[in-house]
């Protein structure tokens, strides 16, 4: 590789990174109101309304993850390939469709579908309100992806910063001064509609409305590419939403309150994986189309090793102080959601590495569908039986179980198609190593905090654990990288376990 190669790689890496920690800052402030707001909704709305909140963005989550059937994550594929116009044509014709699927998805969601549990039924007090939500939230969703598919990194970052502090201003104020759910939904609604005006300002300004809104062909091709991916997705969405939608069957709208509070760490770890990896997927679908399939890997490998970075030590703080956590931000009535927690950031180890951009440049989109359907009717029976045989936690085993399976199985076609070993897909020494830091550190700061401050309060005891934490881990992490030939016994495991699994 010549000089100026090396150059034009290691500047285009800079930027990428610029980029993500920009879009990273701004998701990073999101997660917090993220967690903010069920702050202030537990303490001013009632348990069962509350649960009715969970229940009803549950709904409008579900059908936004099913219906896009992928077409505006497809964009990566097209536009960066495309010229202006037919840019402007994919954006066109992805908007219309988004419009139609929220509208067919708000129709799933009414009284009259008997595969909806009885706690759905308590919603209908609030009319309109809840399709009405479904349709825009959907339409929406273009609006989270298409300024960074553009690689208009200020904007996005710009746009989600305002929309999250108004949102949550909007609706932790309306729970504040009334305590009254349909307030809350009512506020919610101007969001959605505020949303969809802005997204209706950026196309304009940025492709403009001018026609065609719609041409068969090129419709087709975006779909045909669209909808394996799409409903594997779905499919893939459907096991992530199974065991919620199991817990809304079996237990009282309080619990199940508890227990989709403690998948907050799922959203969590997407919110910094969607700060990184779709910084990288344009410059992945470019080495793609050149056949630089090596490359296209080295660089979901360093995106991976950087969501790891952050979020493993995140991942073993919530599992160590599990009680705490709840009790402090949820307050002590929902403490049943511990164990939950403790399930899911296991979980959560595996999700970091992020395969579906490879699979959607390697157009593996039926393989991906008939994985995750086989996994999803895995996934509902592993949860139903664990919820009938160990309550709460049981219900979170199922999705667990078949995270696991999706990624090894998933690797592995990887491996087959593109002819690169399994062992070099991804840097498992160095997730291995950041998982081992980050554990050692969670452990130390368990052990320093039960035995110096067992008797203080919750707020403190994290306070002191985080701190601890963060101490040992950055030094850990620093040691790591330095020195990093000096721990033979850390790569050695680590190869033999990748070695196993091949």
């Amino acid at each position: 590789m010549s000089t100026t190669n090396i150059g034009s790689a290691a500047a285009l890496h800079n930027l990428l990174k610029r980029r993500a920690l920009l879009i990273g800052a701004a998701n990073a402030f999101d997660l917090a109101m993220h967690f903010l707001l069920p702050v202030v909704l537990v303490r001013f709305l009632a348990p069962e309304a509350f649960g009715q909140y969970r229940l009803l963005w549950l709904a409008i989550m579900t059908v936004a993850m099913l219906v896009p059937l992928n077409m505006p994550h497809v964009l990566n594929f097209f536009l960066p390939r495309a010229d202006a116009a037919t840019k402007r044509l994919h954006v066109h014709m992805t908007l219309l469709y988004l419009l139609c699927a929220g509208l067919l998805g708000s129709l799933a969601i009414g009284p009259w579908n008997p595969l909806l549990p009885s706690n759905m039924h308590s919603l209908t007090e609030y009319g309109a309100l809840l399709p009405v939500l479904v349709v825009l939230s959907t339409v929406t969703l273009l609006l989270d992806m298409l300024p960074m598919i553009e690689e208009r990194v200020n904007w996005q970052a710009g746009m989600t910063i305002a929309l999250t502090l108004l949102r949550t201003l909007a609706l932790g104020g309306a729970a504040w001064l009334t305590g009254d759910l349909r307030m809350v939904l009512w506020l919610l609604l101007a969001l959605m509609l505020l949303k969809f005006l802005l997204l209706l300002v950026y196309v304009a300004k940025c492709h403009g409305l001018a026609g065609p809104w719609f041409k068969r062909p090129v419709f087709l091709d975006q779909f045909r590419h669209a909808v394996p991916l799409g409903l594997s997705a779905a499919i893939y969405s459907l096991r992530g939403q199974a065991d919620q939608w199991i817990a809304a069957s079996l237990f009282a709208l309080g619990n199940f309150a508890a227990f989709s509070i403690a998948g907050v760490l799922g959203p969590m770890v997407t919110l910094f994986r969607l700060s990184i990896s779709p910084i990288f997927l344009p410059s992945m679908s470019r080495l793609q189309s050149t056949g630089d399939l090596a490359g296209m890997v080295e660089l979901n490998n360093k995106a991976n090793v950087m969501v790891a970075t952050l979020v493993y030590p995140l991942l073993v703080f919530s599992f160590v102080f599990a009680e705490e956590i709840i009790t402090l931000i949820y307050t002590q009535a929902y403490v049943a959601a511990a164990p939950v927690m403790r399930i899911y950031a296991i979980s959560l180890v595996v999700f970091v590495v992020e395969l579906s951009s490879i699979m959607l440049l390697l157009r593996e989109g039926v393989f991906s569908m008939r994985l995750n359907l086989a996994l999803l009717l895995f996934s509902v029976a592993v949860s139903w039986i664990g919820a009938q045989q160990f309550g709460l936690a049981g219900a979170a085993l199922g999705s667990t179980a078949a995270l696991y399976a999706d990624r090894f199985r998933t690797l592995r076609r990887i491996a087959s198609t593109t002819g690169i070993p399994l062992r070099h897909l991804q840097d498992w020494q160095i997730l291995g190593r950041l998982l081992l830091i980050s554990a050692l550190a969670g452990t130390l700061a368990w052990a320093i905090t039960g035995g110096y401050f067992g008797v203080a309060r919750i707020s403190l005891r994290l306070i002191a654990g985080g701190m601890i934490m963060a101490i040992v881990y950055g030094a850990l992490w620093m040691l790591s990288n330095w020195h990093a030939a000096r721990w033979p016994l850390l790569a050695a495991i680590t190869q033999n376990t990748i070695s196993d699994k091949e």
